[in-house]
């Protein structure tokens, strides 16, 4: 059922990692960087294609350098060497980890000490929508060795990884296009009297026959007219006659995800919900309309904000009205108002808008856009104005 003659090829090319690194580059010289060092799985995938399930064990520490100038600067534990070693990386730093005594700090330390210096500065993930996958302990003892002042480095790295590749657009449309078939799929392969867990389980089989890698993210529940929450689930609750079932997934081929929702009726419709479903596909319309360079996060936030605003006595309940999406299901920027970020060309960003319509009683709406030049490109398949049925 996998849809090979559209699939993307898995991983990159060469000349792709060189373009990252290039702009990667240019960026951190406006940020008065030497280098920074990662430690994050999308980060470290991001600058060398290197990926792992390993990643699910906590116990051994992987960092990356990504000097101003040069290639990249794997300092990993040596169980994977030859993984990364198949990646455009030549330079491959071990050690025989765990050795929690010293986890790959001198060769971390001797790795950043040894780079050209101009600027005396190295940035690390410490901000926003950023951790370190290494023992806090560890960091301070490597910052208070250095000679070098270890800054936050997620500034810069988010302005890097926020505007995206064309091969990278391309493997995300992929996984959009493939759930949103299974999307439509759904109401066919459900009946009325199964439960919120079976129409996942249904949802997550398709997804994957049709070429998907993994399913991190999918969260349902069900509710008469709407729904409380959109974050939990599913459960083993059996949706009823006139309640709305809410799905949402995150999605992944390559690494990439896919990040948006789809709602169905039971039985039938409320008059209520059908009213509250169509403000928010005309909300969805707005925020793709508003999505185009040269606007701000908070242009596409108030383009929904309006609709939701007149159409609900609530109103919206989530805050922000969508984001970044990439290597993470979610990513900077937000819409919200106070973010100010300029949409810029080849973006990729969901379109979110949400609204409680009555107490406890929520419908959320979803797509996945890129930004070109001329505006927002949907990489969703559009949702039905009309909510589809499940008899």
């Amino acid at each position: 059922m996998i849809a090979a003659s559209r699939m993307p090829k898995r991983g990159f090319t060469p000349a792709e990692f060189e373009q990252r690194l290039a702009r990667a580059q240019q960026i951190m010289h406006r940020h008065e960087l030497d280098a920074l060092f990662v430690t994050a799985p999308p980060n470290i995938r991001y600058f060398t294609g290197f990926d792992s399930q390993f990643w699910e064990s906590p116990t051994r520490p992987w960092f990356v350098v990504v000097p101003r100038e040069g290639k990249p600067i794997a300092v990993i534990p040596e169980i994977g060497a030859p993984e990364m070693a198949l990646t455009w990386v030549d330079d491959i730093r071990t050690w025989p980890a765990p050795v929690p005594e010293d986890d790959g700090l001198s060769l971390l330390r001797s790795a950043l000490e040894g780079l050209p210096r101009r600027f005396g500065r190295v940035g690390a993930e410490l901000g926003r929508e950023m951790s370190l996958r290494m023992p806090v302990v560890d960091f301070l003892r490597l910052r208070d060795s250095m000679r070098l002042e270890i800054a936050d480095g997620s500034p810069a790295l988010w302005e890097i990884r926020m505007v995206k590749t064309a091969a990278e657009i391309e493997h995300i449309h992929f996984i959009c296009t493939i759930a949103s078939e299974a999307y439509e799929a759904l109401p066919s392969q459900l009946s009325i009297g199964e439960s919120e867990r079976e129409a996942t389980r249904k949802l997550r089989i398709d997804i994957a026959r049709r070429g998907a890698d993994s399913t991190p993210f999918m969260p349902a529940i069900s509710g008469p007219g709407g729904v409380p929450q959109i974050v939990c689930g599913p459960h083993d609750r059996i949706p009823e006659e006139g309640d709305i079932l809410f799905i949402d997934t995150g999605s992944t081929f390559d690494g990439y995800f896919c990040d948006f929702d789809r709602n169905y009726a039971i039985g039938r419709i409320s008059s209520e919900a059908a009213r509250a479903h169509e403000a928010m596909w005309l909300a969805t319309e707005a925020g793709i309309g508003a999505a185009v360079p040269g606007a701000t996060t908070d242009d596409v936030w108030r383009a929904m904000g309006k609709i939701i605003e007149e159409a609900g006595p609530i109103g919206n309940n989530v805050g922000r009205l969508g984001h970044g999406l990439g290597l993470q299901l979610t990513e900077p920027p937000s819409h919200r108002p106070g973010d100010g970020t300029v949409i810029v060309e080849n973006m990729v960003l969901t379109i979110e808008p949400g609204m409680e319509y009555a107490p406890g009683k929520m419908i959320v709406h979803e797509e996945n856009v890129a930004i070109t030049k001329d505006g927002a490109r949907l990489l969703t398949k559009r949702a039905p104005r009309e909510m589809p049925v499940i008899r």
